[in-house]
This record gives structure tokens, C-alpha cells and sequence, in this order.
């Protein structure tokens, strides 16, 4: 009996241990990973990935503005300009860099924007997604409005 209750014990142990340490693993995710969850079956090109990491970010962007605290921006947006798109010669296009530069150029003032300025700042990031959409690649734009 005596036997019986330490194994027990030590089963019950070993299993809270083995839980607690899966969901320690489940917290911790950085931006790469945050980046690297396909959506669709086929898999998703690297610039996909990026483009809804961008998304996520310029929502909570959105909701630090609302919030009166500073903006922090967290992913490498430079990759824009680099990342493997779904479409390669859509982002090879002039057309496709000139937008990228002008979205990199709003994150430079996003970051360096006073509050006086950071809502014009922002509302300008934003237009410049949906006028890139627009020209090369509509689909996203719905989603997109909802950051205005």
C-alpha cells in the first residue's frame, strides 16, 4: 500500500511538472515565431507572413495612440524590400519598391513623431498600405480599413 502511494506520488508529480513546463513553452513566443504561422494549407510566402505581423502591429500601434502611451514598433519592417513574396515579380516591380520606401519611410516618423503629429503619422502608414494594395494587391484592403 505504502509502495503503491509513492508511485502514485511520484506519477502525479512528474505529470504537473511535464504540464506546467507545456505551458510555460506556449507564452513564450517572439516576433519571428509570430511571423513564421501560415494561414492557408498550401503555405504562405515569407512576405505574407510578414504583411499580417505588420498588421498586428499597426493595431496595437493604433491602440497605444487611442491610449496616450508611446508607440513601440517590434518587427524589422526593412524586410519588406526582402522577403519572398507570393507573386515574386509583383515585388521586383519599381512600382512595389517605390510603395515599400514610402512605407518605410512613414515607420521613420512614426518613430520619431511627437503626439502632436503621431495620429497624422499613423493615418499616413496606413494610406500608404491601402494605396499599395490597391495598385498590386486588393484582397487584404478590407482588412486594412480596419485600421483607419
Amino acid at each position: 500500500m505504502r509502495t503503491t502511494l509513492i508511485i502514485t506520488i511520484c506519477l502525479l508529480s512528474l505529470f504537473a511538472m511535464g504540464v506546467s513546463c507545456s505551458e510555460d513553452s506556449k507564452d513564450c513566443s517572439s516576433t519571428e515565431e509570430q511571423i513564421q504561422k501560415p494561414l492557408n494549407p498550401n503555405g504562405d510566402s515569407e512576405l505574407a507572413l510578414l504583411m499580417r505581423a505588420m498588421f498586428d502591429e499597426a493595431q496595437r500601434i493604433k491602440k497605444q495612440i487611442a491610449n496616450n502611451e508611446p508607440v513601440t514598433l517590434t518587427l524589422d519592417h526593412d524586410k519588406i524590400l526582402t522577403a519572398h513574396a507570393t507573386e515574386p515579380e509583383k515585388a521586383a516591380s519599381e512600382e512595389y519598391k517605390a510603395f515599400a520606401a514610402a512605407y518605410l519611410q512613414t515607420i521613420k516618423s512614426l518613430e520619431t513623431a511627437s503626439q502632436a503629429q503621431i495620429i497624422d503619422v499613423y493615418d499616413g502608414m496606413v494610406n500608404n498600405c491601402m494605396t499599395c494594395h490597391k495598385a498590386l494587391c486588393p484582397g487584404p484592403m478590407v482588412r486594412i480599413k480596419k485600421l483607419q
